[in-house]
């Protein structure tokens, strides 16, 4: 039990003065997209503030307050949001701008919150020397203020000080854990944001009939009775040759990240639309991965009953390449079907635990071999020794054996396929690697002692006078 400076921290201003870029800074990560546009942060994106001391500060990016985006009342939304859960605003502002109109507006209604409030005057590198606050019209503000640059690191250390000065002390542990990670992926517009709102039973999210809302792959981390789960809300995937805007490349970069950061992935789908190329595109990128699949089709509700078993055939039709994908029909929308992934999350982690012994395995690979040999390669059958474990999450077996690295594809798929039949690792890719197992001895001769010799020409005689 330790006594430290905690609370909640949210950056807030207006749009393009920095805000992503200190949070990236302040939280010595990349989580946040930062290009030169207004507009791209739409969620809320938390992260853990870098100190040198014992503070535990949760930091909250926002997007820009009030801007002119077709969407900006959704965003203003998530922005309040953030501001009631704070323990400490940090105002942000843009020292080349000055005070702006709007900076002046949102001002006033930070004050009307009651929350502390902290300004930080950012891109001072941008001017020719340190701001004199008090002959500026920052000073109007009334408020305490920190001058820095997000893009060089100047006065950031001063802004962590001042943060931790204006938070509470409080008893806590510290927990490095922040749940089972679980990607939420897809194709832009099938519901995978209303999912990730559904199952935090909360706005967490912004929801837009657009498609591209979302930009950043936002964290939202979920308690479920004694388990914690990390979503990771990602960006619509499109084809690569429909994503020409720079921005959508950076979303798309980050939705493939979280993917192999995550142990489990919802790959979600429109039940109108069924699983269509890019589906399976997706489903191969969380293959590669090495993630757990969950296959969730969304918006099951808007079918009727003859719908239903045509994009159920469909589904299995498509799916038959990886017939050990789980799928589940759910409504993001009415909240049905939602609940129940949390359990299938759980049960893939733990299969994907891949707690087997040697013995075991090569049971499983003997038993194997008797219902179906491997092939002959050339004059030799090719002969499967032994296999054992090298690691989980993705469960990943080596097998030894004479030829092994000459087995057939189609070999190694149906070792694939029986080893999660056999071991209960539905849902999970299975990597196979193979090895062959070389004759220590097989270059050295076997000399025959003198006495061998004599035999040996003993034997021949007696032969050659036989025949």
């Amino acid at each position: 039990m330790n006594t430290q400076r905690a609370g909640v921290v949210a950056l807030v201003g207006r749009p393009n003065v920095g805000k992503s870029t200190l949070f990236n800074v302040l939280t010595r990560s990349r989580n946040a997209i930062v290009y030169n546009r207004p507009g791209l942060t739409r969620d809320r994106q938390y992260g853990q503030v870098q100190t040198d001391s014992n503070a535990d500060i949760t930091l909250i990016d926002t997007g820009g307050l009030h801007d002119i985006l077709p969407i900006s009342t959704l965003v203003d939304e998530q922005i309040q949001l953030a501001i009631e859960e704070a323990d400490l605003i940090v105002f942000v502002t843009d020292a080349t701008d000055g005070v702006t109109s709007l900076d002046q507006q949102i001002c006033l209604e930070l004050r009307k919150s009651g929350t502390n409030i902290l300004l930080g005057i950012n891109k001072i590198d941008k001017v020719s020397h340190r701001l004199d606050i008090e002959q500026t019209e920052f000073y109007s503000l009334g408020l305490e203020s920190v001058q820095l640059s997000a893009q060089t690191g100047e006065g950031v250390s001063s802004l962590k000080q001042e943060m931790e000065s204006r938070l509470p002390m409080n008893h806590t542990v510290k927990s490095t854990s922040t749940g089972l990670p679980v990607a939420v992926i897809g194709r832009p517009n099938v519901g995978k944001s209303s999912l990730i709102n559904a199952l935090a039973d909360s706005h967490r999210c912004v929801v837009d009939g657009t498609p591209g809302t979302t930009r950043d792959a936002v964290r939202v981390v979920l308690q479920q009775k004694a388990a914690t789960f990390e979503l990771i809300d990602t960006a619509g995937i499109r084809r690569k040759g429909r994503t020409n805007d720079v921005v959508e490349k950076f979303s798309i970069v980050k939705a493939l990240d979280a993917l192999k950061y995550s142990e489990v992935s919802l790959l979600v789908v429109d039940a109108h639309e069924g699983i269509v190329e890019q589906d399976l595109h997706l489903l191969q990128y969380a293959i590669n991965a090495g993630s757990a699949i969950v296959l969730v089709v969304n918006k099951w509700d808007l079918l009727d009953g003859s719908e239903k078993e045509s994009c159920t055939a469909e589904i299995q039709r498509r799916l038959r390449f990886a017939p050990w994908v789980s799928v589940r029909f759910v409504s993001a929308l009415r909240k049905t079907g939602v609940t129940s992934l949390f359990g299938i999350v759980q049960d893939l982690h733990k299969r994907g635990e891949f707690d087997f012994t040697t013995s075991y395995l090569t049971e499983v690979l003997e038993d194997c071999v008797r219902s179906h040999a491997p092939p002959t390669v050339g004059r030799h059958a090719i002969r499967l020794r032994y296999a054992h474990k090298i690691g989980s999450h993705p469960p990943q077996i080596l097998i030894h054996g004479n030829q092994a690295e000459k087995l057939p594809a189609s070999y190694a798929r149906y070792l694939e396929n029986e080893f999660r039949t056999r071991l209960d690792l539905a849902g999970w890719p299975i990597r196979l690697n193979f090895r062959t197992t070389t004759n220590p001895f097989g270059e050295r001769k076997n000399k025959l002692t003198p006495r061998q010799q004599k035999h040996r020409s003993r034997l021949i005689k007696h032969r050659k006078s036989a025949g």
